[in-house]
């Protein structure tokens, strides 16, 4: 089990840093909360290869998203109202 749980969290993060890097906070905060739901939702996975497939996926979902995060940061926008307030609010 532990030998899994290396790369499975090491795509998870990887999603979740790449996510937060979003110029964008509508996709930022939509691409955080679909790597979250993925996860949880095969966390009962118990199959390797299985979780093989998954954790290719991720990898390729990681790709996407850090091209795409890239492309975000070169045009930069106007931020929204949301964007301003802060987390103990």
């Amino acid at each position: 089990m532990s030998a899994r749980r290396a790369p499975v969290l090491r795509a998870y993060r990887g999603l979740l840093r790449e996510g937060s890097r979003y110029n964008n906070y509508n996709f930022r905060e939509y691409i955080l909360r679909r790597v979250k739901e993925e996860f949880r939702d095969n966390k009962t996975v118990q199959d390797p290869v299985e979780i093989e497939k998954l954790l290719q996926k991720a990898q390729q979902n990681l790709d996407v998203v850090r091209r795409q995060a890239l492309i975000s940061r070169l045009y930069p926008h106007q931020p929204l109202v949301l964007e301003g307030l802060t987390k103990d609010v």
